[in-house]
């Protein structure tokens, strides 16, 4: 199943768990109703900003929209994984292992062309988001602090305030992101 069709399956699901209406759902994430049946429908391929949007207000995680369940054994091949992308596609974000319940985490490949940028949307309570470059360069802006990253470093902050991320350099950065929610 491609990106679109996992993302509308969960999302749909996730409304339905909850017994909420459409109009509900539009209250409780921000997102309008038409947006949300569409994404339920599969008819379109939502940015990373609404589902976000959807991911708070529903109180999961961010892969709880993006990953198929009930997967024994998961074996992600880079070929086989398509991005959500924001920033006009130089914004890359490769969803990889969804959060559940019993390791309290999940993983994301990034890539960022030159002057690619995500302004990201407060995490769940307690997040705790860590990341690491392995090519390129990245700037993090989190808890009022700016960092510049080059290759090798690697960065913790706080994931449940509004945080950025962002490629100042000339050539593509390619980061591993890891989101903890054990601290809420």
């Amino acid at each position: 199943m491609d990106i679109t069709g996992k993302v509308a399956a969960n999302v749909r699901q996730l409304r339905e768990r909850r017994k909420l209406t459409l109009d509900a759902a539009a209250s409780a994430t921000g997102v309008s109703r038409s947006m949300l049946a569409q994404i339920e429908k599969g008819e379109v391929n939502p940015t990373i900003s609404v589902l976000w949007k959807i991911a708070a207000g529903y109180k999961v995680s961010f892969t709880a929209l993006t990953e198929e369940k009930g997967e024994a054994v998961s074996l992600i091949r880079q070929a086989e994984t398509q991005p959500l992308c924001a920033d006009e596609g130089r914004y890359l974000n490769y969803p990889i292992f969804a959060f559940d319940g019993e390791k309290l985490f999940e993983t994301y490949r990034i890539v960022i062309e030159p002057g690619g940028a995500l302004s990201a949307q407060p995490h769940l309570r307690g997040a705790v988001e860590y990341i690491t470059v392995f090519a390129g360069q990245a700037e993090i802006t989190a808890a009022g602090e700016q960092t510049r990253l080059s290759k090798g470093d690697s960065i913790r902050f706080r994931a449940d305030v509004p945080h950025a991320c962002r490629n100042p350099g000339t050539e593509t950065a390619e980061l591993s992101m890891l989101i903890y929610y054990g601290e809420g």
